[in-house]
């Protein structure tokens, strides 16, 4: 891996014990997931990332490569399987931001897919991963703002 952030992310004691893992297919200015993913298929996982369905709304479908993939809303990746609705299974999420504090909270593109889907299901343990100069002291939060548990 080329990134820290992703190597530190593969060898995280939530990832390596996972069977489960919500992702997301990075867009060109955020940290590169997409050979995680393929290392995360490779170790036999599943691989769930979002498809945006309605301007307030995404879904879950799974991923079984790179191949699965077409432009979606918003010119990111998206798989075209069928949705995954078995939330239950999912044992830790990788969740996307423009920026993250030193609490957790986190700034999004301002059109709160991920808040809203995260709101339905608190029982995942969320991680934010980010580059450095994304790391801040503090970001602006609203109520309805859904803070990760840890950000790398």
């Amino acid at each position: 891996m080329s990134l820290p952030v992703i190597s530190r992310l593969l060898s995280h004691s939530r990832i390596t014990s996972a069977n489960t893992i919500m992702m997301y297919c990075s867009l060109p200015d955020e940290v590169d997931t997409r050979r995680a993913i393929d290392v995360l298929l490779e170790r036999g996982c599943k691989v769930v990332l979002p498809a945006v369905i309605s301007d307030t709304e995404m879904e879950l479908r799974e991923c079984n490569g790179m191949q699965d993939l077409k432009e979606g809303a918003f010119h990111i990746l998206e798989p075209t399987g069928k949705p995954f609705t078995r939330y239950e299974e999912i044992d830790v999420a990788v969740i996307p931001g423009m920026s993250f504090d030193t609490s957790g909270n986190r700034l999004g593109r301002g059109k709160g897919y991920y808040d809203r889907f995260l709101a339905q299901h608190l029982g995942i343990h969320k991680i934010g991963i980010c580059f450095d100069f994304q790391k801040r002291e503090s970001v602006p939060s609203a109520k309805d703002d859904i803070q990760m548990d840890e950000v790398l």
